[in-house]
């Protein structure tokens, strides 16, 4: 969400200013119910700065495709325009309707009562303007003045709830399955292992989608400052923090791409996962994925003893693909890695497809890891 997002269209409609986040498919966005959530800066009562959650939870906006009618080529491989194309609609405006009133605040736990709404401070968008509409809505949500709200990380979430289908439930259609699924995985495979002679670690990155290269992204200093800390409270100097590193094993789960059923020429000849097939072992001549074959070898062996199928994946030699965090992540911390995902279909499209059996598979075989 771009800052100032309010924007009007024809003196009547109330669009939001936002780009585009990582490689989209942007028609999958469109006339599904969207709605805002992240985080806000706050000023506090005394005058402090404080951060809030906020999810505005209730179907808020869409983004209209143009009608068939006017757009005859809709059909025909139409480019759409993220600026002019992609602005979600979020309601009506009419110049004359006054300042609008809250209707009601939700109390959260540990938020004062809201202080009594005043106009404007100066260098403020007046109230009865619709710049402001989103942020009266924030404030509204969190029990709080508009005026305090003084920024804010926002970005539009698609609606639709995740699903089991398919005949037998085999198949999930849900949101953000690139890369929740394997985050989900992971966390249920890590709370239920007991670890006899290792620390486990779980590191689950923000920002894969542009690069890694924030303060939270796995090109950060995050992994290693935070295995760096737990060296100093073990008391171990930094000789025997190399020996535990070097000693160690990173498994970088990425959902990877499933053989499409219209589509089956798109995928590698040999290297051909399915849905339902398993853990998908990913590999790449130029090393975008970090598997080789002891480390590959080792998955294999943790999935035989989990009982759990696996598979393998590569890109055809003639189609670039995408890249994970375990090529990223090792330029930080050097031990031996291995790529692997969950098979899935329409990757980054604002509803995927994966298999219900195979998040069971991966949290099997995940526990198995973190068992020995």
């Amino acid at each position: 969400m771009k800052a100032l997002p309010e924007t009007v269209s024809e003196k009547q409609y109330v669009r939001l200013n936002v780009e585009k986040y990582g490689g989209m498919i942007l028609s999958t966005w469109l006339d599904r119910p969207l709605s805002v959530a992240g985080r806000v800066a706050v000023r506090e009562a005394d005058g402090s700065l404080g951060m809030r959650l906020v999810n505005l939870d209730r179907d808020l906006l869409v983004i209209p495709n143009l009608a068939v009618h006017m757009n005859r080529d809709i059909n025909s491989g139409y480019e759409y325009n993220p600026q002019v194309d992609m602005l979600p609609l979020m309601g009506l405006w009419e110049e004359n309707q006054g300042r609008p009133k809250p209707q009601s605040f939700r109390s959260m736990p540990g938020i004062q009562e809201p202080r009594e709404m005043t106009e404007a401070r100066p260098g403020k968008t007046e109230p009865g303007s619709p710049q402001g509409m989103l942020v009266r809505e924030i404030a509204q949500t969190l029990g709080i003045c508009p005026e305090d709200i003084l920024d804010g990380d926002l970005y539009l979430y698609v609606r639709e709830k995740g699903r089991v289908l398919g005949q037998n439930g085999e198949l999930i259609l849900s949101p953000k399955l690139d890369d929740l699924q394997c985050v989900y995985a992971g966390l249920e495979g890590f709370v239920s292992s007991r670890p006899d002679r290792y620390a486990n670690v779980l590191a689950v990155f923000d920002n894969e989608e542009v690069g890694s290269g924030t303060r939270q992204g796995a090109d950060s200093s995050f992994l290693e400052d935070v295995l760096l800390r737990i060296q100093d409270s073990l008391g171990c100097g930094p000789s025997v923090y190399r020996q535990l590193v070097a000693e160690s094993f990173l498994i970088s789960a990425d959902n990877a791409h499933a053989v499409h059923p219209a589509h089956p020429e798109k995928a590698d000849i040999t290297n051909r996962p399915m849905l339902g097939g398993g853990i998908v072992i990913k590999y790449h001549g130029g090393q975008k994925y970090t598997s080789d074959a002891m480390s590959a070898a080792r998955m294999k062996l943790w999935c035989e003893q989990a009982g759990v199928p696996c598979q393998t994946f590569a890109n055809r030699s003639d189609m670039l693909g995408g890249s994970t965090l375990g090529n990223i992540s090792t330029s930080h911390v050097s031990l031996a890695s291995v790529d692997i995902g969950l098979p899935q279909l329409a990757m980054h499209s604002a509803v995927e497809t994966g298999s219900s059996r195979d998040t069971a598979y991966a949290v099997a075989v995940l526990e198995q890891f973190w068992r020995e």
